[in-house]
């Protein structure tokens, strides 16, 4: 082992046995001038030798590689893609897990089709989870390491539940969860990306609703609520949503790199100083708070800095192990993140400029969707349209960029839960076959998440009941009716009744949250299956979540419906003795092809739906096409939202 020194808790490298469940916490020291960077890229053997060299340095017989940042985050910048860099796999989602003879990645069914054409299986092996007798990852390493192994990790990338979890099941199993001070990946990565840092940018109060003072003031209030004396705030969303700032450190996110402590007396912003300028510092002023900057790499020390004085520290449930260690247990507070839990429920200015935000942005895709049409014979392809529908968006007012990497995808492509086009995949879009186009828009009012599949010649009859099998799910959950805080799997369900009705399926969750101005993707509120995921806390009044049923027929085809949908209260006749009766408000606003509707399969209510909404599309939608002057647009959406009726 590499030679390194043991110390307690909180100095510079540790290696602590936690007393009661046998989690080891090391972190050994490595000093960065024995290895020597260049430019040249690596080949995948030499990555893997290379990390493997260290790994045995360390007495690790397996290295876990996770897919998120330091901060837990489901898009990362380029700077943090450790895991991409290892396995050439691009999904947002998934684990690496290294071991001295072999390597595998674990990622779920949107991914799989994806994961089989980018790895190189002479190196990796293809851990399908969820797919029958395919071990999980805990079961994987029981199964296959030497007893009394160290599995590996680095404490800033993994959450500190997950942590424990892993920790107590590897302990059961005769092995230690240990961490290393030093990622792996780091070591042998010569040509990594730096870090971004770019300019911070104020969000006025027109747009957040609410001065950061009043958050503030109402997050100090958790501290009482707590007995607690801070909080660390650990999530780059939470961050930029408390202090009423935007960033673009990730690409399509509008958030910033740090962390924020909050206490009775002091607000820390652990970030690079050198943006905090003049106009940063009047925002600050016009927010009526005053803010202490810190750097980035200084977040341990200012947490130590809180313990030493006895304070009592919340701290997330999503925080890394490296924060959660770096707090005694005996002052640590840990809960769902109250930033998260907040920020979920929109206020009236952030709901209504998510309105107006998806007209505008409905008037983008109707465009798009046109011009598709019209210009089918022209050599478009995955990759051209995409680019148009983004220039449609960027004639929108307020458009500030795409919220994420449109998922342009035809034919069997489209199969592929969350693909998108590159140079080597793109393909032509013809009449064929169906086109499914999941795409979003960041607005200075909002944040938009829309899918449609289309098909432009003749669909098959398969297509057709697919396609109309995932309509009946959408429109079920867009019309329901519930009772406040009626938890996300009971519309989970709901959505997918008429697929199973005849034995289809998809794998994927039917709806997540989605901020203003802020992630595509925010939790809570979640649509899933599994009712004891974390963001799982059940819907309230003011909640966004997208509504996004689908169905892929692997190498064939792929459809997916998606709509942001706004919790709002139900006018119906009773109240569930006093809970609250909700339903949904649909924010998009874009016709549904009717060509791809099977009537005979739908009711006479789901018939209705469709029509009043396609009346709304076109009421709403149709006039500021008007107004842009997009007058073929409209005749053409207008065709578009004909009423439909059973024969």
């Amino acid at each position: 082992m590499k030679n390194a020194k043991k110390y307690i808790i909180g100095a510079s490298a540790l290696l602590i046995i936690l007393v009661g469940c046998g989690v080891a916490v090391g972190r050994a020291l490595t000093n960065d001038d024995e290895y020597m960077y260049d430019d040249t890229p690596k080949a995948m053997e030499q990555i893997l030798t290379e990390i493997r060299s260290h790994m045995q340095d360390y007495s690790v017989a397996a290295y876990i590689v996770p897919s998120v940042d330091a901060h837990n985050s489901e898009y990362i910048s380029q700077h943090d893609r450790r895991y991409q860099y290892v396995t050439n796999f691009t999904g947002s989602a998934g684990t690496a897990i290294i071991t001295l003879e072999k390597a595998l990645i674990w990622t779920d069914s949107r991914y799989h089709l994806q994961a089989e054409n980018q790895l190189d299986f002479t190196y990796w092996t293809l851990m399908k989870e969820g797919v029958p007798g395919v071990p999980t990852r805990d079961q994987w390493l029981l199964d296959n390491l030497p007893s009394g192994s160290q599995i590996g990790t680095d404490p800033f990338l993994i959450a500190s539940t997950e942590f424990d979890r892993l920790g107590r099941v590897l302990y059961a199993g005769g092995h230690r969860l240990i961490t290393l001070e030093r990622n792996l990946v780091d070591i042998v990565w010569n040509n990594r990306p730096p870090q971004t840092n770019g300019p911070l940018i104020p969000l006025d109060v027109k747009y957040s609703g609410k001065r950061a003072s009043a958050k503030i003031a109402e997050l100090r209030e958790s501290l009482d609520t707590h007995k607690a004396t801070a909080i660390v705030i650990n999530g780059l969303d939470e961050i930029a949503w408390l202090l009423n700032l935007r960033g673009s450190d990730i690409r399509y996110n509008p958030i910033f790199f740090g962390y924020v402590i909050v206490s009775r007396g002091q607000i820390l912003l652990f970030t690079n100083p050198d943006r905090i300028n003049e106009t940063i510092q009047e925002h600050f002023r016009s927010e009526g708070i005053t803010v202490i900057v810190r750097e980035y790499g200084q977040i341990l020390a200012g947490i130590k800095d809180l313990t030493d004085d006895g304070d009592k520290l919340i701290v997330s449930t999503s925080c890394s192990q490296a924060i959660y260690a770096q707090v005694p247990a005996d002052q640590r507070i840990q809960v769902y993140s109250i930033v998260a839990t907040t920020k979920a429920v929109k206020n009236s200015v952030e709901a209504e400029g998510m309105r107006k935000a998806h007209i505008r942005d409905g008037a983008a895709v109707v465009r798009y969707l046109h011009w598709l049409e019209e210009n089918i014979t022209e050599n478009i392809t995955e990759l051209s349209g995409a680019a148009q529908l983004r220039e449609f968006r960027s004639m929108q007012e307020n458009f500030v960029d795409l919220s994420f990497t449109a998922i342009s995808a035809f034919g069997p492509n489209g199969a592929i839960v969350h693909y998108s086009p590159t140079e080597e995949t793109d393909t032509l879009i013809t009449r064929d076959n169906v086109y499914l186009i999941d795409s979003g828009g960041q607005y200075w009012d909002g944040t938009t998440d829309i899918t449609r599949s289309v098909h432009m010649g003749e669909p098959t009859a398969f297509q057709k009941e697919a396609f109309t099998r995932v309509l009946k799910g959408f429109l079920s959950l867009g019309s329901a009716v519930f009772p406040t805080k009626t938890s996300g799997t009971f519309f989970d369900a709901m959505a997918r009744r008429a697929l199973w009705d005849v034995g289809l399926d998809y794998g994927h969750g039917t709806g997540h949250g989605i901020g203003s101005f802020l992630g595509v993707h925010e939790y809570p509120p979640s649509i899933v299956s599994n009712s004891a995921s974390p963001s799982n806390q059940g819907l309230q009044e003011n909640m966004f979540t997208s509504n996004e049923p689908g169905y892929y027929e692997a190498n064939e085809f792929g459809i997916r419906l998606e709509d942001i949908v706004q919790v709002v209260k139900a006018n119906v006749a009773h109240d569930f003795q006093g809970r609250g009766a909700l339903t949904f408000y649909t924010n998009t606003v874009a016709p549904l092809q009717t060509k791809l509707m099977d009537v005979t399969l739908m009711s006479d209510r789901e018939v209705e739906l469709v029509n009043n909404y396609h009346e709304r599309v076109l009421r709403e939608v149709g006039a500021l096409l008007l107004e842009q002057q997009a007058d073929d647009a409209y005749v053409w959406l207008g065709k578009q939202t004909q009423p439909i009726a059973k024969s």
